[in-house]
C-alpha cells in the first residue's frame, strides 16, 4: 500500500507526496498572479475580453496553478534536489474552481552513483478534469 512521506531519503515507489488543496480561485488571485507574472493578457482579467472570446468567463493562467504545483514538488523534495520538472496543462481553471494537487514516486534507480526518484504530479478541479499532470526527477541520498 501507498504511504505518504516526509523522509526523503526513505522515499520508494509508490509513496504519496502529501495532498494539497489550494481554493476556490478568486479573481484576485489571478490579477495578483498576472502582476507577479507579468501575464496581462485580458482574458485571464477582463470579463468582457473573454465573452467576446467566446468563454463564458476568464480563466486562470496555466502558470499560476503550475506554480502552486511547484510548492509541493519542491517542500516535498526538496528545492536543492530537484533536477527536471514538467508541465503538460490538459485543462483550464475558472474562478470557483478548488483545487487538488498530488503526487506519487514512479520509481527510484541509481545512476552515475546518485539516487534519484522519478515522480508525477496532478492538479485536478473539483469537478475531476485534470488541469495539469506533471513529472519530476530528484535526488533522494
Amino acid at each position: 500500500m501507498a504511504t505518504t512521506t516526509s523522509t526523503l531519503a526513505s522515499l520508494s515507489a509508490e509513496d504519496q507526496a502529501p495532498e494539497q488543496v489550494h481554493g476556490p480561485v478568486t479573481r484576485s488571485d489571478l490579477v495578483r498572479y498576472a502582476g507577479a507574472g507579468g501575464d496581462f493578457n485580458p482574458i485571464h482579467h477582463d470579463e468582457q475580453f473573454a465573452r467576446d472570446a467566446g468563454l463564458d468567463t476568464v480563466f486562470a493562467m496555466g502558470m499560476f496553478h503550475a506554480g502552486l504545483l511547484s510548492r509541493l514538488v519542491a517542500g516535498w523534495l526538496g528545492l536543492a534536489n530537484v533536477r527536471r520538472f514538467g508541465v503538460r496543462f490538459t485543462g483550464q481553471v475558472w474562478p470557483g474552481d478548488t483545487l487538488t494537487f498530488n503526487g506519487v514516486v514512479d520509481r527510484v534507480y541509481e545512476e552515475d552513483g546518485v539516487r534519484l526518484a522519478d515522480c508525477s504530479f496532478t492538479v485536478t478541479r473539483q469537478t475531476g478534469d485534470v488541469a495539469i499532470t506533471a513529472t519530476a526527477t530528484a535526488a533522494i541520498a
